[in-house]
């Protein structure tokens, strides 16, 4: 790994040399500097990681040098030193961009910690703004399209973003929800603050209940240390409960009371804490049929549900599928470097006769898995494997239902990977539990293994 480069700025030789040979020491690779002409023409041509600057200079002060390097340089640490400091000039020196302010003399232990620190500061800071500019730059419209239906949905979310209050998304799986989510979040107040997000359905009560409050040392049997939740990781933020008709009847009051009175407190805690958060909840299921199933809490229900967005399926919104389509494809072509490629028109008619029982996901799936395993240079509607056209597509007869979409799709899943339910699972995109909890909902049984040759295996028999 490259060495840190650090811009030493003294006039006073032995201080010089002496800082030099330390940093040196430390495994830093060390300009120098005897002046603030020196200093600006080493910022120029060497890019410092780091300077270690002394606050007199025989052509002028280090507060001269700070607005010239904060301006041209923003995430440079500047380390002052001085000789006769004040409390006046350190409060100018900090407010003018410096890291940190130290009078001689100073030891040089204190100089490497303060460097340490400054330089970790800087990593996390460029980490950051790198994390940001990617996730700029992957994230999505979830707007894309023409169809009254998106629009529809683009104008009411354009609405309620501004506001606090909870928001409910409902749609089917892969349609778009999360994403949705994190949109109105970006464009709410809170988009300063954290947005975490937890899938309900992927934990059992006891999991998801620490997950969310948190717990202290000892709460429970494996709980060596304390664990901060996520509602205190989203304070002043927005938490994105997925699937939170999974969420476990004896959870929800406590979600409720956060609700309500902004209070709740870790398991294994006297201690109740407050915590403002924005509540954004989504679900593929019908929260009011559960709540008359009593499998969710009908005071939950409707604080949840202040405000409802219905993210449409593909099935309803076909004009947009070229759209979606070609958005997706241009970006995974230049992901993996295929910017030969091109998606033919009889490949985009194949889409929108498709019925997309996974939506967007889907869609977005299937033509990574076609970018990135096709041999020509032309996509082709055979290289998008829709292995469920023929069950599922919509057309002129009896529209489909969902359910129906479901179990078929489960089913062909199962018959593909000669019922091993892990690796239909995986095909699915679902863990095991949920998969075994659709089955059962559906009625359907693990098809027997079968042989080589597709004939069923005998079933072992036990001693």
């Amino acid at each position: 790994m490259a060495k840190k480069r650090v811009l030493v700025g003294e006039d006073d030789p032995a201080i010089r040399g002496a800082l030099a040979e330390f940093l040196e020491s430390l495994e830093y690779d060390v300009i120098l500097a005897t002046n603030c002409a020196g200093i600006r023409d080493a910022f120029r041509t060497s890019a410092p990681d780091a300077a270690v600057l002394d606050y007199s200079l025989p052509d002028g002060t280090a507060l001269d040098l700070l607005p010239q390097i904060k301006q041209s340089h923003p995430s440079v640490p500047l380390i002052v030193l001085t000789g006769n400091g004040t409390i006046s000039l350190a409060v100018q020196a900090i407010k003018e961009g410096a890291e940190q302010f130290l009078t001689k003399p100073v030891e040089m232990s204190a100089i490497a910690i303060v460097l340490e620190r400054a330089l970790k500061n800087q990593r996390n800071f460029q980490k950051q703004l790198a994390g940001k500019a990617r996730e700029k730059r992957e994230s999505m419209d979830p707007f894309l399209g023409t169809s009254s239906a998106i629009r529809e949905v683009a104008e009411q979310t354009e609405r309620v973003c501004l506001s606090h209050c909870p928001v409910l998304i409902a749609g089917e799986t892969g349609a778009g929800k999360g994403v949705l989510a994190k949109w109105v979040h970006d464009h709410s107040p809170r988009t300063e603050e954290a947005f975490v997000d937890l899938n309900c359905a992927g934990f059992g009560r006891e999991l998801l209940e620490t997950e969310l409050f948190g717990h202290e040392a000892g709460a429970f049997t494996g709980a060596v240390q304390r664990k901060v939740g996520l509602m205190e990781v989203a304070q002043r933020g927005t938490v994105f409960l997925d699937e939170i008709g999974d969420m476990d009847l004896q959870i929800q009051p406590k979600l409720l009371k956060i609700l309500e009175e902004k209070r709740f407190r870790r398991l294994g805690d006297v201690q109740e804490r407050q915590v403002d958060i924005r509540l954004i909840a989504a679900s593929h299921q019908d929260l009011a049929e559960l709540v008359r199933q009593k499998k969710f809490r009908s005071d939950l229900y409707f604080r949840v549900s202040t405000v409802v967005i219905r993210v449409p399926s593909l099935r309803e919104r076909l004009e947009d599928i070229p759209i979606l389509a070609r958005y997706f494809f241009e970006r995974v072509a230049m992901d993996l470097g295929r910017l030969h490629l091109t998606l033919a028109d009889q490949t985009i008619e194949a889409m929108t006769a498709y019925a997309w029982p996974g939506n967007i996901r889907e869609l977005k799936n299937v033509i990574e898995r076609a970018v990135l395993l096709t041999d020509g240079e032309n996509i082709r509607p055979k290289d998008l494997h829709l292995a469920f056209k023929n069950e599922l597509a919509v057309d002129d007869g009896p529209q489909i239902t969902f359910r129906e979409v479901q179990r078929v799709h489960i089913q062909k899943a199962l018959d593909a990977e000669n019922g091993n339910v892990a690796r239909a699972a995986a095909r699915l995109d679902l863990t095991r539990s949920t998969l075994y909890n659709k089955m059962k909902t559906f009625g359907i049984r693990t098809p027997p293994p079968r042989n080589n040759n597709g004939a069923p295996q005998a079933e072992p028999t036990s001693d």
